[in-house]
């Protein structure tokens, strides 16, 4: 990934809360047909390991799981918010004529190494906190209790659990920040104005 200095983000909890925030995971993978790439909604915890520990869980019909079964090296990339940017929106076009379009945006790239977990206890923990945290806002709550046991051993069996050891988080934030603090703000002011407010308050908060 191009990334001059001044779009670098590199502090843990600002990388943390993208993945948490965004948390389906564009999985690449490289195989002996080539590269693929699976996308799949991550638990992350940046406490385990020295850069944190990503888990999920994908279909046992998916060759993923077996395709990466001796530990592959693997790519997992978060998105966050993005959007295009107008050079009408920013005050100084007005004024010399000097700006080109461009679309800024939000990314993680978690670096590690892929293993495999097909154990019933291990998917069985994925599936109910992923569970919990995506359900929390809803009015009542589901949770694996609300269906037979029978029915949840039965899905439980037809998905496999994965994990990856991160080595590396890779951030990048391009919000303007090689524009004048008057600039950043006027798009970041349109964006909201259009329903784009998640990427507004990132180019807010980039100043």
């Amino acid at each position: 990934m191009y990334l001059p200095s001044h779009f670098a983000e590199t502090r843990p909890d600002r990388l943390a809360r993208l993945i948490r925030e965004h948390p389906l995971g564009m999985l690449v993978t490289h195989g002996p047909d080539g590269l693929d790439a699976d996308h799949i909604p991550f638990e992350f915890d940046p406490a385990a390991g020295a850069h944190g520990r990503l888990t999920a869980h994908v279909a046992r019909a998916n060759p993923l799981w077996q395709r990466c079964a001796g530990g592959a090296e693997v790519l997992v990339v978060f998105r966050g918010p993005d959007g295009y940017v107008s050079p009408n929106w920013y005050p100084s076009k007005h004024e010399a004529h000097r700006q080109v379009p461009t679309w800024n945006y939000e990314v993680v790239h978690a670096h590690g190494r892929l293993s495999v977990r097909d154990d019933e206890r291990f998917v069985r923990g994925i599936v109910a906190r992923l569970t919990r945290h995506h359900e929390a806002a809803e009015p009542q709550p589901w949770k694996m209790g609300d269906s037979a046991p029978a029915y949840i051993d039965q899905m439980l069996r037809q998905i496999v659990g994965i994990e990856i050891e991160v080595s590396a988080l890779v951030g990048k934030a391009k919000l303007s920040q090689n524009k004048e603090p008057r600039d950043r703000l006027g798009a970041a002011e349109t964006l909201a104005q259009r329903g784009h407010e998640a990427l507004a308050r990132a180019m807010r908060e980039a100043g």
